[in-house]
């Protein structure tokens, strides 16, 4: 078992200490407020949460668990350090992070003197970028000594909610944590051996993004629901049932779909069914600003993209792919069709290929819609994929057909790849030849 400081024995640091003592680990908790570090070596809890007060004096009374206001002897006797000190908002809404500074900066100088490789694991919630520009610095310079050689600093999101944090933490979605050094990495998993759940190692900004991520959705879905509710109730619909109803659909409702950054969503059902449940909310006096932005963001996707080509600096633009979805010939509302738009007003070269899009293909009411709405269209389109990349210098890829994902092979040196879905998945933004749309 490892031996384990917690420093900050509010509400995380306590839940945390009290649960890895649990698990078999001697933890030490470390707070500057001395009535905390009574209380804990007295067997009392220093939050109120449920069925931690007896956790915590069984695990006093066994010797796993004891607290300190010295950070000299906890660091000393420790492998491992959590910070779980506050990071309260600014007046700006900018987080606030002189705890964890100081904290750190406390960290360093206790080990400075010391000989035996140390773990710093990071689990205040912070933005990604500030483990790498504040705490690993701050250690540094305290320490005098390298990150990732004598010591090693991971990310250690945790996911507790209130009310229920000890089982949340015994049956956790997941363990993640992020690092740049393997050896700290593992040092740390081997405190969550005892906890069923899928283990992910990672890089330090995805497991900082990841709790932001988690809790900018939890609120979007609380303001949905709530929106929904007052539309129904406007309505004079049950906002209960259509909510129960709505929680089954668990293939696309309450699941992964959706929810891969890519571009701008269109269809012929999306976008007509949101302007009409916000106008009808209009009508009805009833606020919906959570919906009526989710238009307004769709838009601005277009236009990031549209800036991406612009950036670009070439006027021959080549697409594949037109449709708002690979496999289909419909054009309704398709982002990337917009898009196209834009840039034939703004004097772009187009060429375009889309397998499923063409004179040939398209029947019924997709043809009778581009022969009404969008009949230039035909003009641009191309014969093979060839022939966009030979007459082109810049490659927009708007939806995810298989072919597009076999270019690479053909693209010249100088062809810029603005990349709309993701369809190279090892590849980011490098800022040279490959541009992701939100990667």
């Amino acid at each position: 078992m490892t031996s384990i400081s917690v420093f900050g024995l509010g509400y995380v640091g306590c839940v945390s200490a009290a649960c890895l003592a649990k698990l078999g680990h001697r933890v030490i908790g470390v707070d500057v407020n001395p009535v905390k570090v009574d209380l804990i070596k007295s067997g009392r809890t220093t939050v109120v949460e449920q069925d931690i007060e007896p956790l915590v004096c069984d695990a006093v009374s066994s010797g796993q668990l004891t607290a300190t206001t010295s950070t000299d002897d906890a660091i000393a006797e420790s492998t491992v350090s959590l910070v779980c000190v506050g990071t309260p908002s600014q007046p700006n809404g900018n987080l606030d992070l002189s705890y964890v500074e100081r904290v750190s900066a406390q960290i360093g100088r206790a080990l400075r003197d010391k000989r035996a490789r140390h773990t710093v694991a990071l689990r205040s919630t912070v933005l990604p970028g500030s483990t790498a520009s504040v705490v690993i610095p701050t250690l540094e310079r305290e320490a005098g000594k390298e990150s990732g050689t004598e010591f090693g600093v991971c990310m250690n999101p945790e996911f507790l909610r209130e009310g229920t944090s000890i089982y949340d933490f015994h049956h956790p979605p997941f363990t993640v944590i992020g690092s740049d050094h393997g050896w700290a990495a593992e040092e740390l998993a081997a405190l969550y051996e005892g906890i069923d759940a899928p283990l992910h190692l990672t890089s330090l900004g995805v497991a900082e993004m990841l709790k932001y991520a988690s809790n900018c959705f939890h609120g979007v879905k609380v303001t949905f629901a709530n929106e929904i509710g007052n539309l129904c109730k406007a309505l004079g619909t049950d906002s209960h049932e259509v909510m129960r109803l709505f929680c089954e659909d668990t293939k696309l409702n309450i699941s992964a779909a959706y929810l891969r950054p890519g571009f701008a969503f269109g269809g012929s059902c999306l976008g007509k069914d949101l302007r009409a449940a916000v106008y009808r909310a209009k009508q009805l006096d009833v606020e919906t600003p959570v919906l009526t932005a989710a238009l307004e963001s769709n838009r601005k996707q277009v236009l990031t993209a549209y800036d991406m080509v612009r950036d670009a600096g070439k006027k021959r633009v080549g697409v594949l792919g037109l449709s708002f979805k690979a496999g289909t010939d419909d054009l309704r509302e398709s982002p990337v069709v917009t898009l196209v738009e834009m840039l034939i007003g703004k004097g772009y070269n187009i060429s375009i290929f889309d397998g499923y899009v063409s004179h040939a293909a398209v029947i019924g009411a997709n043809r009778e819609y581009i022969e009404r709405e969008i009949p230039h269209v035909w003009s641009l389109m191309r014969d093979s994929i060839g022939d966009v990349l030979d007459s082109t210098d810049v490659v927009v890829i708007g939806n995810g057909a298989r072919e597009f994902r076999e270019i690479a092979p053909r693209l010249r040196d100088d062809h810029v790849v603005i990349d709309l879905v993701r369809v190279f998945d090892n590849k980011t933004s490098d800022g040279n030849g490959y541009r992701g749309l939100c990667w």
